[in-house]
């Protein structure tokens, strides 16, 4: 899985731009909790970039990039959970789950929706 790290906030508008042509996953990691671990390893597992075309995976490491973990929560109303994954197209949230509800096929279902919209 080739994850874009998300290290800066600024790149949240990144984000959002690139969300108007293509939906965008960002996946919340919190390296100190096994959930987390489980959750990343189960999706890494399964990911099938093939079956996605271009969507772009983001990784954000929210214990050294805490305050974008708080930037992501308030700009697009979604409770900070952990580990969490977000979809976002056109600007907004359109999918989100955490702990072990992340599960690859309901991401890719998703995503497969966007494209078919």
């Amino acid at each position: 899985m080739n994850w874009i790290d998300l290290t800066k906030i600024n790149q949240l508008e990144t984000i959002i731009e690139e969300s108007k042509k293509s939906a965008v996953v960002i996946f919340k990691h919190s390296t100190r909790c096994s959930i987390s671990t489980t959750s990343l390893n189960r999706l890494e597992r399964n990911w099938r970039q093939e079956e996605l075309g271009s969507i772009r995976p983001y990784f954000l490491d929210l214990i050294s990039y805490r305050e974008i973990s708080q930037a992501i929560a308030q700009k697009f109303g979604v409770e900070h959970e952990s580990p969490q994954v977000l979809i976002i197209e056109n600007g907004k949230v359109i999918f989100h789950r955490s702990h072990l509800a992340i599960e690859y096929n309901s991401i890719k279902q998703t995503l497969l929706e966007t494209v078919k919209n």
